[in-house]
């Protein structure tokens, strides 16, 4: 422990030795506030892989074109429910014959991905259907996530300083004391639960070869309530205690 009349000891900007202890007139007290909500969800991602084979490499990429743009006019024509669209690859690959001397192609095998997000949970169930009724199209999702911005993780945040506040109150009462004055606040970070925490539809795909079908059955599909954690430390001085 710092001796406070030791002129060596590190000083504040004031020039007040820095003391991490504190005094006996005004103990330091360190205590951790945390957080954790269940909110809804605010957003649904799905991931679409529009596929095509052929064994003429114009007739694969002209195959591919035309799938790819007939699940990119059924995306679109949901209008505001689709909060962004973005393309992720696009691969056109030969596939060469497994014997013989000379390097032969047996078919080209062409792939484009898209993702899309969604803000309409109604519209998720009967989009996931028809874009798997597609043919060569498969679909994977949904993922539920809240939007960087949202107010869920300012709500964790305040809870969790409010709750160290809290504590770090009845520590103080605990010795007949009360809290003085903050010192420090560090935020250990505020964020959505891991992928781990949240539940999503994987690998629902279709490779059929029938068009669209008005009459297909929407899937039931049920939002997953996200975690939000917020976690910060928290420095207080304190009244002499009355032990």
């Amino acid at each position: 422990m710092t001796d406070p009349t030791d002129p060596t000891a590190p000083a504040t900007p004031d020039g007040t030795p820095d003391l991490p202890y504190g005094t006996p007139d005004a103990p330091r007290l360190a205590v951790r506030g945390e957080a954790r909500l269940e909110v809804d969800p605010e957003i649904a991602r799905i991931a679409l892989t529009v596929s095509a084979r052929g064994t003429d490499r114009s007739t694969a990429l002209a195959d591919l074109t035309r799938r790819n743009e007939h699940a990119l006019t059924l995306l679109k024509s949901y209008g505001d429910a689709i909060e962004q669209l973005e393309t992720g690859s696009f691969s056109l690959t030969p596939e060469l014959t497994e014997k013989g001397r000379h390097e032969r192609v047996r078919a080209y095998h062409g792939r484009v991905t898209h993702t899309a997000t969604l803000n309409d949970f109604t519209t998720l169930g009967e989009l996931t259907t028809r874009l798997a009724d597609l043919d060569l199209t498969s679909v994977d999702g949904p993922w539920w996530a809240l939007r960087p911005d949202s107010p869920a993780h300012r709500a964790a945040r305040t809870q969790a300083v409010h709750e160290a506040v809290q504590r770090a109150r009845e520590y103080a009462e605990a010795v007949g004391a009360r809290l003085d004055a903050l010192l420090e606040i560090a935020d250990l970070g505020a964020e959505n639960g891991t992928p781990a925490q949240t539940r999503s539809m994987r690998g629902f795909a279709g490779y059929g070869s029938a068009a669209v079908q008005e009459s297909a059955p929407a899937l039931d599909l049920e939002p997953q309530r996200q975690t939000v954690y917020a976690s910060v430390n928290a420095r207080f001085t304190m009244t002499r205690p009355a032990l």
